[in-house]
């Protein structure tokens, strides 16, 4: 998809990350008509988020869980699938034009029936015993006139050829009906007697070699006794040697225990399978399981890596999974440094506000582009929730102005807006611990210490309270289910400006009685003042983790 970038936030994306990847996607395809920027979530909404996107009637981005390569990805050969009663002649020779070893055998419903390869096609060459295998594979007529350059003096092409030998009429006249048995098929020279005699005899259908015809007595015979009579130019010997090639490929296709892939499978996993097998090419389906092309080893290396701009985040751990097999193009945040690289020079805007939404609104104004309405309503409120009403110390003079300025042109006020959003979020009723915990969620590490810290705000002290409990449960889960050291998740009281923060793990508890210089505690610290997790959180465990 050369023309089309995702434009992304962290996981368990909170709602500056979400409004910041719809209202930059917006800039950033009113500026080009050459590429489709398209926002996308890396994880469930939470209920402050859904309510915004729902206030200002836009619609919540898809999810996208990998931004590895997939095989949609990259120029798979489309190569056309062939009916299963086709002749080994006819895919011999499609194999040959389409310079291909494997060719895909598809119903008439679109689906995969199986693979012939030429290795399939030189085995049925050389099973030159059995001279009932024409009739068992049931070969259509047409097939034997298409690989005989035949021509039809009597009988139905569409019919078959079901049962029976194949027997070469060489013996001397009063011996010929001894070698031929009702219902086989006879390759019989060009004299009328001959033919005679083998249609007499009961034969299913008689090639006649070395011309273009038979008598008009011949051909009424045969249409007395249903034999079906087909003339070719070429000698016995020819046809003897080519007869087997019309057998349909269904007879000798593989349709068990095919290695096929999926449009969405990703590459790497792809690559991992084709090491165990020996085949070259393999088929690919879609969701519906009908073929659409054909993979091999080589087609891999000309992958299309997916084109990827991430906002609010530039953390390895918190970024989508893949995003080293994608090409990232720009990074819009607001957070400290992190661990992401890129391979080449990129775009990488980053401002110490409290909200990326502050940038992209500043990004709009400096490229002179008006800012519509609901996209002012979303970056508004994405504002307030990462700024909490101001009271954040992340908060600056340009978050509180632009923020102003937003409201303004989304024609909403202030305070109720931030108010009915963080109602929205603290409203608990009906959400297991695990989806409160995950809707702000991150990672973080420091030197050999992993961590991750979760932060649940609201405006109701005892809404807090109620899920205490939950919560310290679902902590020890994650730490246990993860190579995390520890966890921690603050319970912030907006109205209150202050954070309750609980932990589990080996050092946590004096990891933040270092941080903060208090006292040992035993579930949970009261940190007064404190409601950011980027400015005053992280930073203290970090110092402290490093001293």
């Amino acid at each position: 998809m050369p023309n089309k970038v995702f434009v992304i936030g962290h996981k368990n994306p909170d709602t500056d990350s979400i409004c910041a990847a719809i209202a930059y996607a917006n800039l950033k395809n009113t500026l080009s008509s050459e590429e489709e920027f398209i926002p996308k979530k890396a994880g469930s909404l939470n209920a402050e988020t859904r309510y915004v996107l729902q206030r200002f009637n836009v619609d919540e981005p898809e999810t996208i869980s990998d931004v590895g390569a997939q095989l949609m990805d990259i120029e798979y050969r489309r190569l056309e699938g062939v009916d299963g009663h086709i002749s080994l002649k006819k895919a011999w020779e499609k194999m040959l034009d389409k310079d291909v070893a494997t060719l895909p055998v598809v119903g008439k419903t679109g689906k995969l029936e199986g693979v012939i390869v030429n290795g399939d096609i030189a085995y049925s060459y050389m099973d030159v015993y059995d001279n009932n295998i024409l009739s068992r594979a049931r070969t259509q007529y047409s097939n034997i006139i298409g690989t005989l350059n035949g021509r039809l003096v009597t009988g139905n092409p569409h019919a078959y050829f079901v049962k029976g030998a194949v027997v070469i009429a060489s013996n001397n006249r009063e011996g010929l009906k001894e070698d031929i048995n009702r219902d086989d098929l006879v390759i019989v020279g060009s004299i009328p007697e001959r033919q005679i005699i083998c249609i007499e005899a009961g034969c299913s259908c008689l090639i006649v070699c070395g011309c273009s015809g038979v008598e008009e007595r011949v051909a009424q015979l045969a249409e007395e006794h249903q034999c079906v009579v087909i003339t070719t130019e070429y000698d016995t010997f020819t046809v003897a040697r080519l007869i087997h090639q019309s057998m349909p490929v269904r007879q000798f296709m593989k349709t068990e225990d095919i290695i096929s892939f999926e449009l969405d499978d990703y590459v790497d996993d792809v690559r991992d399978i084709m090491k165990t097998v020996r085949h070259r090419d393999f088929p690919i389906l879609d969701e519906h399981r009908h073929y659409v092309g054909m993979v091999s080893r080589r087609l891999l290396l000309n992958m299309q890596k997916k084109r990827v701009i991430l906002v609010d985040h530039n953390e390895k751990t918190q970024a989508v999974d893949g995003i080293d097999q994608a090409e990232v193009l720009e990074i819009i945040d607001h957070h400290r440094l992190g661990s992401l690289e890129t391979v080449s020079p990129i775009l990488f805007r980053n401002q110490p506000l409290g909200s990326t939404a502050t940038i992209v609104s500043l990004m709009y104004g400096e490229r002179g582009v008006e800012i519509p309405k609901h996209i002012a309503g979303l970056l508004c409120s994405a504002i307030l929730s990462d700024t909490l009403m101001f009271r954040s110390p992340t908060c600056t003079a340009v978050d509180e102005k632009q923020c102003k300025m937003l409201a303004e042109i989304a024609g909403v006020e202030i305070e109720e807006l931030a108010t009915s959003m963080f109602e929205a979020g603290s409203d608990f009723k009906d959400r297991t611990a695990e989806q409160i915990f995950n809707q702000d969620y991150k990672v973080f590490s420091s030197e050999d210490v992993k961590f991750g810290v979760a932060q649940v705000s609201s405006i109701s002290k005892s809404q807090l309270n109620s899920i205490k409990s939950d919560i310290q449960a679902y902590m020890n889960t994650v730490l246990s289910s993860s190579d995390l050291n520890a966890v921690f998740v603050m319970l912030t009281d907006i109205l209150d400006e202050s954070t309750e923060l609980l932990f589990v793990g080996g050092e946590a508890d004096k990891i933040i009685a270092d941080a903060f210089r208090m006292p040992v505690a035993a579930e949970s610290y009261v940190l007064k003042g404190v409601v950011s997790r980027k400015k005053q959180l992280i930073p203290a465990i970090m110092e402290s983790l490093q001293e």
